[in-house]
């Protein structure tokens, strides 16, 4: 029942959907839910990919893919496409650690924030209409939890660089048994999707190398720029990993 809650509360801290009120509400659950982050996004994934599929039977693949995103963009509250421009805007503008700490705390957005975030949701719009329809549909159940794998990896490995923010709750480091459950949590799509033969093994493993990589190469920048991760370093994360995914699972396709 604990391990319930705390998905449900990961659930309630990360997208809009509503939660059962039974689930109730202590805030030390916070410090532990961040092993359900990948399971949130097969949550989101999935919803993603059936708008994907309900629209892709009467609309362009394009149109489609844009309706999932966007439907995706809308359960998350642009949780962490915010982050990404945030972090685009900091670490481009931000000279010091101090300063750039200060521009992502800043609601407004700038350049920086305002061209990532645009070329970060062309590519992705990109790649996911090139991909066949069972192709997209797998792509996406995968990289959303995987992604979110990569950034509650960050909350496993690094320390939190504010001394407040609004990741701080979850900001408690992972132990090494709470990482191993919510990287459990990204097999079933996984598994699914190359039993089903909807996307090659090949591909989600070539995918999968390419947000590792991102990921260690963000991770080291946020560690140098900033001294360790931020919320909306976190949400960063998980866009650039998703996108990497979809762009190599589209070159192996192609």
């Amino acid at each position: 029942m604990l391990q319930l809650r705390l998905f449900f509360i990961a659930l309630q801290f990360f997208t809009r959907l509503p939660i059962p009120a039974w689930v109730g509400f202590e805030p030390h659950w916070l410090h532990h839910a961040s092993r359900y982050f990948p399971l949130v996004g097969l949550v989101v994934g999935a919803i993603a990919a059936a708008i994907y599929w309900a629209a892709a039977m009467v609309l362009p693949p394009a149109v489609a893919v844009l309706l999932s995103t966007a439907a995706g963009i809308y359960l998350t509250g642009a949780f962490h496409e915010d982050g990404f421009a945030d972090t685009c805007d900091g670490l481009g503008g931000g000279m010091t650690r101090e300063r750039a700490l200060e521009i992502m705390k800043d609601s407004r957005i700038g350049a920086y924030g305002a061209i990532g975030i645009l070329l970060m949701l062309a590519v992705k719009c990109a790649a996911l209409s090139h991909l066949p329809p069972l192709a997209t549909v797998a792509a996406l159940c995968i990289a959303h939890p995987l992604s979110r794998l990569m950034a509650a990896s960050l909350i496993w490995r690094m320390a939190y660089a504010r001394a407040e923010g609004k990741a701080k709750p979850m900001a408690q480091q992972m132990t090494g048994p709470e990482f191993a459950i919510a990287a459990a949590c990204c097999v079933p799509a996984v598994l699914a999707a190359t039993a089903l033969g909807w996307l090659d093994w090949r591909a989600i493993a070539i995918g999968t190398g390419a947000m590792v990589l991102v990921t260690l190469w963000f991770a080291r920048k946020l560690r140098q720029r900033l001294g360790g991760y931020t919320g909306d370093g976190l949400g960063a994360v998980q866009q650039l990993a998703e996108i990497a995914f979809y762009v190599c699972v589209l070159a192996r396709w192609g």
